[in-house]
């Protein structure tokens, strides 16, 4: 994982109070389930401060109990066709997701579900994206993919771990 990743995570998260991680994803394809299975990774690893969500591919369910948590920051991390290496991982703005053709798994688009957010909290959001090598129906996660999980769950402890 590209260390300005982690730079990137840790300038977004400086002055964060409290935060939502929330894994999004498919976990009948393969790769797609990346979010999901590094939230379940964190469980019983961060403190009160943070709060984890399996999404699925359905964020937008989850709206209320983000807007409930009251976060001032909220991660999204999901699969998106980035065009890079598997596993390869890129932090994005919600203001910057016009300028991605990404391959999406979800009944709402992130672009929407990030409006939506806008609307209901004042969090700053950002998405973690991860390029997945195989999203067919009924894989399991690739051993590329399941490298980039630990180390995303090493990199969010190392942050998230003092809130």
């Amino acid at each position: 994982m590209p260390i300005n990743v982690y730079d990137q995570l840790k300038n977004w998260s400086s002055n964060a109070s409290r935060i939502v991680i929330a894994g999004i994803g498919n976990s009948l394809r393969g790769d797609d389930s990346i979010g999901i299975k590094i939230v379940q990774q964190l469980q019983n690893k961060l403190p009160n401060s943070v709060y984890l969500i399996e999404c699925e591919t359905i964020p937008e369910n989850y709206l209320h109990e983000i807007e409930e948590f009251k976060p001032s920051h909220v991660l999204l991390i999901d699969a998106a066709i980035l065009n890079l290496s598997p596993g390869a991982t890129q932090l994005v703005f919600p203001e910057q997701l016009n300028n991605f053709s990404t391959f999406s798994t979800h009944a709402l688009p992130l672009q929407l579900f990030n409006i939506y957010l806008k609307q209901f909290t004042t969090a700053k959001t950002a998405l973690l994206l991860i390029q997945p090598k195989n999203v067919a129906l009924g894989e399991t996660i690739t051993a590329e993919l399941a490298k980039t999980a630990t180390q995303i769950e090493t990199l969010l402890i190392e942050l998230f771990a003092t809130l």
